[in-house]
Formats: C-alpha cells, structure tokens, sequence
C-alpha cells in the first residue's frame, strides 16, 4: 500500500455520535458532539473534548456533572439540530423530555436508548478545547434495547461520525478477543 502524508491533526476515522446534556443557568441542554470515549475501566470514567466557548461547557463547569446520551438513527434531526445551534441563541430545552438520576443536575434525554450519568472528576486543558472527564454514577437503559443484561448495539442503533457524516452500525463481522486467534504466522 502506498502511504501519503496529510499533516498533524487529530483524525479517528469513526467516532460514536453523544448529546452531551449540561444543566445551564438551571435548564438543560444538549449539545452533539463527536469527540468522546471511555477514560478508565475502575473506576468507571468517560470522556469529551468539548470547544472552551460552548455553551454547554459552561454548565459543566457551573454543576460539575454531566451526562453521555447515546441517540439512535432515528433521532439524526433532532441529534444534528443540537450540534447547528449554540444554547446560548436558542433554549434546546424542549428537543428532548428531560428527566434525572441520582446526581440531580445532569439532564438525561428520554428518548435516547442509553444515557450515561457523569460527576466530573477533572478537566484538562488541552487548546481549544477542554477535556472533561467524568465519573460515571449510573448508565439509564431502556430494557428494548438489551439483550443478556446489556445494552445491545443492534438493538440501539446509535449514530457513528466520520468526516463529517453520519453512519449506522453495519452488521457484526466477528468477535473482540477471539478472532485474534485466527492468526498464523506468515
């Protein structure tokens, strides 16, 4: 394969679409957003580069929570809308039925199949952006979209981004830590 370079930047080739919901000046909000992951295992913790002049981040920092709220395909409107436009022009308040869990300032978007409750633990500074980590309190599931006690990503269909455009998830093509084991030595 020939290679070229393309200059330093931060490419991932495909990245799960999240609302991140922040309570802001006591009203929830929602912002779309590309740029999240999991931080650490034990104890549980995610992440999300958020842009220092979004609205949204402002809440953060005012409440110390947060919420990850993975949308499906169905919801590709209302998921983009909160990415076109900034809280501080308009109340997103009513795109999503709001509810809370056990931190009481980080609203959940009902209609969301998985919702991911954060208490932040630190907040990096790296640029343009600031990297909010959260310890994660609880994860809200709806039960249609589990199978075996977890949530089922077939079930779900959340939304992936990838330079500039969204995707659904395909089909399954084998399985993390077994098809490794396939491997022979050339």
């Amino acid at each position: 394969m020939e290679k070229i370079t393309l200059g330093p930047m931060p490419y991932m080739s495909v990245l799960p679409t999240v609302l991140v919901g922040a309570n802001v000046k006591g009203k929830p909000n929602y912002m779309t957003a590309a740029w999240a992951t999991v931080a650490c295992m034990a104890p549980p913790m995610v992440c999300v580069a958020i842009n220092k002049a979004r609205y949204t981040a402002k809440g953060i920092e005012e409440n110390k929570t947060f919420s990850l709220n993975i949308p499906s395909a169905k919801q590709i409107v209302e998921t983009d809308h909160c990415g076109l436009v900034s809280g501080a022009q308009e109340d997103k308040s009513g795109v999503f039925r709001s509810f809370y869990g056990k931190l009481k300032t980080a609203p959940l978007a009902e209609e969301c199949p998985v919702n991911i409750e954060c208490r932040l633990f630190n907040s990096v500074d790296c640029g343009s952006h600031r990297l909010h980590i959260g310890e994660v309190v609880e994860i809200h599931a709806d039960k249609s979209g589990m199978t075996d006690g977890k949530p089922d990503i077939t079930k779900i269909h959340p939304l992936v981004y990838a330079q500039a455009t969204y995707f659904g998830v395909g089909k399954q093509v084998d399985m993390a830590f077994s098809a490794g084991k396939k491997y022979r030595k050339k």
